[in-house]
């Protein structure tokens, strides 16, 4: 396993992968090629009775979409990716979502000018600067055409929408529940907080510093093998000085960053699967459960 230096992403030395051919199969198979694991046997959820398809959002930018096939209105996740974009592991989260009565969309965020899923691990530098061309202006107002998207579509349960996202996606998640009151609660997986010390971003927002504008209560799926988890204190501290209830943390200790993506190696199955559950029950407890109409 592997911990992740940088707040929202590796730097080469966080990698350390071989056997070329395994590689280039995971680059056909759609996978994030510089995060692969030689031995990943990644999770595959198949398409029967779901609609999947690309998406073209008002703000220029495609999403990926699963649903159920059957007629009638779902409640939508806004799923949110890591660094390496819209690749097949964000992908299979979004059918899964579908085989359990949901519309899932994926914003491809990074696409404007690049995809880092194909790029391998000498090429992380050039991944970073696509992801850091993703201004959070910019990724507002991706959300807002992703909200628009699904706003106008009459299988969608309107009222009854949540967001989730890993590593980069963990804190655009909080902020996309301190910015818009239409999701009723998020689930953040392993995302930063807080800036690292001495080395704040004055372009780039913080969730602990937006905390008393939160509208939906989060729950934070942290590792505790990484330094991510540090920020948690501070944001807690935040939450309650700002009088807002409900947000959650869940710390599993024996865990990496990166713990929930199947096809990297610090995936941890057993906390994953567990973490997976906490996450449909919070969506749940906010009214944002297959079955929810209107």
């Amino acid at each position: 396993m592997f911990n992740l230096k940088r707040p929202d992403g590796p730097e080469p030395e966080d990698f350390h992968l071989s056997r070329r051919g395994a590689l280039a199969g995971a680059f056909f198979a759609g996978y994030a090629v510089a995060a692969f694991s030689a031995d990943a046997d990644p999770i595959h959820t198949d398409e029967v009775g779901l609609i999947t398809e690309k998406v073209d959002l008002s703000s220029g930018i495609p999403a990926y979409v699963a649903r159920p096939a059957a007629p009638g209105k779902y409640p939508a996740i806004l799923v949110v990716s890591e660094i390496f974009g819209v690749h097949e592991y964000i992908r299979d989260v979004c059918r899964r979502f579908a085989k359990l009565g949901y519309v899932a969309i994926a914003p491809a965020f990074f696409v404007r000018v690049g995809d880092p899923a194909p790029m391998p691990m000498s090429q992380i530098a050039d991944i970073m600067k696509i992801v850091g061309a993703a201004s959070d202006p910019q990724i507002i107002g991706d959300i807002t055409a992703a909200l628009d998207w699904l706003k106008s579509k009459p299988f969608v349960a309107k009222k009854h929408m949540a967001v989730t996202g890993f590593c980069w996606g963990g804190r655009v998640t909080w902020l996309a529940c301190e910015k818009f009151p239409e999701f009723k609660a998020g689930v953040a997986w392993y995302g930063q907080l807080e800036p690292a010390a001495g080395n704040a971003d004055p372009a780039r927002l913080y969730p602990v510093n937006l905390a008393a504008q939160l509208n939906a209560p989060v729950l934070g799926l942290y590792a505790g093998k990484d330094p991510l988890s540090g920020g948690i204190p501070d944001m807690k501290a935040a939450l309650a000085a700002a009088g807002k209830t409900g947000s959650d943390f869940i710390v599993y200790p024996d865990a990496s960053h990166g713990f929930h993506a199947d096809y990297r190696p610090s995936y941890n199955e057993a906390d994953a699967k567990d973490g997976w559950t906490h996450l449909l029950a919070f969506f749940a407890a906010h009214d944002v459960a297959p079955g929810a109409r209107g």
